[in-house]
């Protein structure tokens, strides 16, 4: 079962051969915890949504959560056009990290991940940020962007996992559902 409503995290699985049987939103409260650090933050995130999901199920559970920071800033989801562009001006001409934690639960054992990855982003004019902004790229998307879509073009150099910038880091899922024995699926 995968718990994610984000069609990325699914096409991300397909690439690797494994289509879940379950797809499945999970809701729960996402507000940071007071001087709470990036890092434990976006484990917390995907490790509650995969307990939230594996009550009483025998199946696995897939979950995972992204998030940007900007020095200790966490860069959660805008609420607006106007946060999406305070988030890309943020990053202009800067380096930024993107976290994603990833969770499978499986027969009441919790394996997690974390993976991180380095993005610096060229430096944005006002016409870039605004044009962004306008294409709605933006919505729904930690930190304001997504590198898979317009913004690729502002990303001058990035260090890590571009699979997990995207919202799901696909060497460590395979190793991780491979422990469980789920691996590609032939067709």
């Amino acid at each position: 079962m995968l718990g994610s409503a984000s069609p990325r995290r699914r096409e991300l699985l397909a690439q690797i051969g494994i289509v879940p049987e379950q797809i499945i939103a999970t809701e729960i409260d996402e507000a940071p915890r007071r001087n709470e650090p990036p890092r434990k933050y976006v484990l917390r995130m995907a490790r509650e949504k995969a307990l939230a999901l594996a009550d009483g199920q025998e199946t696995a559970i897939l979950c995972a959560d992204t998030t940007v920071v900007a020095g200790r800033r966490i860069l959660g989801k805008p609420a607006d056009g106007q946060e999406a562009a305070a988030f890309l001006r943020l990053m202009s001409g800067r380096r930024h990290q993107v976290l994603t934690a990833i969770a499978l639960v499986y027969r009441g054992k919790l394996r997690e991940r974390l993976v991180e990855t380095s993005i610096r982003f060229r430096p944005l004019t006002a016409d870039d940020i605004a044009a962004y902004v306008a294409s709605d790229e933006w919505r729904g998307k930690a930190g304001g962007y997504g590198i898979q879509g317009r913004a690729a073009a502002f990303v001058a150099w990035m260090r890590g996992s571009y699979s997990g910038v995207v919202g799901l880091p696909l060497a460590e899922t395979a190793t991780l559902l491979a422990s469980i024995g789920i691996r590609e699926q032939r067709r």
